[in-house]
């Protein structure tokens, strides 16, 4: 798969930009500030209905305009699409594909696929919880379009049941008594917030188990023998358990899915909130009992502290350098080959499953050690269709020679 034309409107420092794109190595070169990430930012917007720098889609739409366009044409085999989105801060984003009637915006998912490579991919391993649980969340989207529909029904009843927690806290401190009408209508949150959740969860945990020895061998390759890396999913619902009962003997799960990654050296003695790495995971009805009973051994906490504590928007993935999580001791070195072990997997896994994605590497290499940079040209040169941003031409390392792009000014200019 490739973007044959990516035209913008409106969109970050552009008023208008048409740009035509070939297969094979495309790199952006020019002085920092001219808008070359604004436009691998507009590819990965298509891919992924959001933009890896930015939580709001306003700051894309050029000062002093109402709305920005983003419009790519993408061949896959004998087949063409024209995709469109047309993003509305403050209001519905609309979407179009084929000029055709008009779609939800979520249905161009799958249409454009990228891997995008980012200074900010840093925090994947330094940053919050949230950086991590986002990037499980966009690969399984990507491999299953339709779990965009479910992450959203999550994040809707996530937000109405923290309304009501909220409502019933605010009301416990002002002397208020809830109703059993309340009580009741909580359960009904519980079980859909429970149903959505553990679809969530079953996804991320099929994921981590097809990356784990992609990453592995991925990072391998990046910095030979500096592994093995290990990815550790953590449940909220089983820490919860786990809390709820104590006398447990070591090492047994209360309650919980897993005592560890299959196969890690002393996994029997991890906490009982670790769930398996590798193996396909509990079966969704498994998953949807054990968030149940984890939502109603926290009810008092929650109610006291008006929000959700338990669920996947609470759960954390660890990452492991060995047997030390790479948060706080990995060194910057092998935090960087940890984030692209990871995205290089994240390719090898889109790849082995459908239509090739689109490489970015956005003002990576500049980041990078002489090796290291070397290294990463040398694994995603074959790709399909490979876009590069730089500062200077002597930030693209040679083996990506190709079709280059003059970026200054707001000017696009093929040289």
């Amino acid at each position: 798969m490739h973007v044959t034309h990516l035209s913008l409107a409106d969109f970050r420092s552009y008023a208008r930009v048409e740009v035509p794109l070939d297969p094979g190595v495309t790199s952006f070169v020019g002085p920092n500030g001219q808008g070359k990430t604004n436009l691998v930012e507009a590819v990965g917007y298509l891919a992924t209905l959001a933009s890896h720098r930015v939580s709001s889609d306003a700051p894309l739409v050029r000062v002093g305009a109402q709305r920005a366009v983003i419009r790519a044409a993408v061949t896959q085999g004998e087949r063409s699409q024209l995709v469109e989105l047309e993003l509305n801060p403050g209001k519905a984003n609309r979407a179009r594909i084929n000029r055709s009637s008009q779609v939800r915006p979520r249905d161009v998912l799958g249409i454009v696929r990228t891997v995008l490579f980012a200074p900010e991919d840093l925090a994947l391993v330094k940053g919050d919880p949230g950086d991590r649980r986002r990037f499980l969340d966009e690969l399984v989207t990507a491999r299953s379009p339709r779990m965009a529909g479910v992450r959203s029904d999550y994040d809707r009843v996530l937000k109405q049941r923290n309304t009501l927690l909220k409502s019933a806290a605010m009301a416990r401190r002002h002397g208020a008594s809830k109703t059993g009408a309340d009580l009741s209508t909580l359960d009904v949150w519980d079980q859909h917030l429970a149903r959505t959740g553990a679809e969530l969860l079953a996804r991320r945990l099929e994921l981590i188990s097809a990356l784990q020895p992609l990453a592995d061998k991925a990072y391998e390759s990046l910095a030979p023998g500096g592994g093995p890396i290990v990815l550790e999913y953590r449940s909220s619902a089983d820490a919860a358990a786990g809390a709820a009962a104590p006398g447990e003997a070591a090492g047994e799960p209360a309650g919980g899915l897993a005592a560890g990654p299959v196969g890690a050296p002393g996994a029997g003695g991890l906490p009982s909130d670790a769930l398996p790495a590798s193996g396909l995971g509990p079966g969704r009805e498994e998953l949807y009992a054990r968030l149940m009973a984890a939502l109603g051994g926290s009810r008092k906490q929650e109610i006291e502290r008006g929000v959700t504590l338990v669920g996947p928007h609470r759960d954390e993935l660890v990452l492991k350098l060995g047997r030390l999580p790479a948060k706080g001791y990995a060194s910057h070195g092998e935090s960087w080959s940890y984030a692209l072990a990871l995205r290089l997997a994240s390719y090898e896994l889109l790849r082995s499953e459908g239509a090739e994605p689109v490489l970015v590497l956005d003002d990576v290499f500049a980041e990078l050690d002489a090796r290291r940079r070397e290294r990463l040209a040398e694994l995603v040169a074959p790709g399909e269709q490979v876009l590069v941003t730089a500062a200077v031409d002597d930030d693209v390392p040679g083996v990506l020679a190709g079709a280059r792009y003059s970026v200054s000014g707001g000017e696009v200019a093929r040289v």
